[in-house]
């Protein structure tokens, strides 16, 4: 009997301190953040979308592509630049103007040569760099992510990019950040073996080679709106968001006429079943 006790307690203990031992390190949940496009009825703010990829240009490129977009996207119905004078959006000229301020890497029909060519609107966003290997040795091994299904890719999409982006802290005592990473309590992983403070105390969060990207007033809106850090974040989140799934808009509206034709085909299965029946017992 004594032994039998000895070991319910033990169990005890142990099941009392799981939850203890689970709450130790790990990413902090997303913080709630609201945006335009979120439920059944939800769309895209065209502004936030422009302010957003006004962030993803002038910061976010300089490190990340976004392979599966092309700069007719932007003029997409749903999209950033969207204008219901231009059906085709090879013909949006804002989104034209866009393009053609990139340089493409192209191939000289005559020549062979590798030349640079202005962007139009049928051609990829381009990559910041040639190759993996590139990329790796200008962020100091690291490779930045393809962001072009990114909100799709994480749990809570928008809400994590926006938390990533403003949950930078400098590290709490007792935490050792390695060279050329940084703390992020949003960032998933686990900091035990960097931490020598209490085992029961291990901060929230991991280490990740990007450095702080946004900050107060570096990027200027068009339509002047605040450029705080929060609102770059959540505007490229946004921006981030509509990239994952373009087509969400026309998704939603499919849906919606879909659940008013079943709603009156039931009604009118139920009307036809009564009138069908309603002489014969049952």
């Amino acid at each position: 009997m004594l032994r039998k006790g000895i070991a319910l307690a033990a169990l005890g203990l142990a099941v009392l301190a799981a939850p203890a031992a689970q709450a130790a390190g790990g990413a902090l949940p997303p913080k709630h953040v609201e945006f335009s496009f979120e439920g059944p009825f939800g769309k895209f703010d065209q502004a936030e979308l422009q302010r957003g990829y006004k962030v993803y240009r002038e910061v976010c490129s300089a490190c990340h592509s976004m392979n599966l977009m092309y700069f007719r996207n932007l003029g997409q119905k749903g999209g950033p630049f969207y204008d219901p004078k231009y059906k085709n959006p090879n013909d949006n000229p804002y989104v034209k103007s866009i393009a053609k301020d990139y340089q493409i890497k192209d191939i000289d029909s005559e020549t062979g040569d590798v030349i640079d060519r202005p962007g139009t609107s049928a051609d990829k966003f381009p990559s910041p760099f040639p190759n993996e290997a590139a990329a790796r040795a200008s962020n100091g091994g690291a490779y930045p992510p393809d962001l072009s299904v990114m909100a799709k890719a994480r749990h809570a999409g928008p809400q994590y990019i926006y938390s990533l982006l403003t949950g930078y802290k400098n590290p709490p005592a007792g935490l050792k950040v390695g060279a050329g990473q940084h703390y992020n309590p949003y960032m998933a992983g686990d900091v035990t073996a960097a931490w020598s403070g209490p085992h029961d105390k291990v901060p929230p969060g991991g280490f990740i080679a990007m450095a702080p990207p946004l900050a107060a007033g570096q990027v200027t809106f068009d339509d002047g709106t605040k450029s705080t850090l929060e609102q770059q974040a959540k505007d490229v989140a946004a921006f981030i968001a509509w990239a994952s799934e373009p087509k969400m808009e026309e998704r939603k509206a499919f849906g919606m006429a879909a659940m008013i034709y079943l709603f009156i085909f039931a009604g009118l299965l139920y009307a036809s079943y009564r009138k069908i029946w309603k002489n014969v017992a049952h």
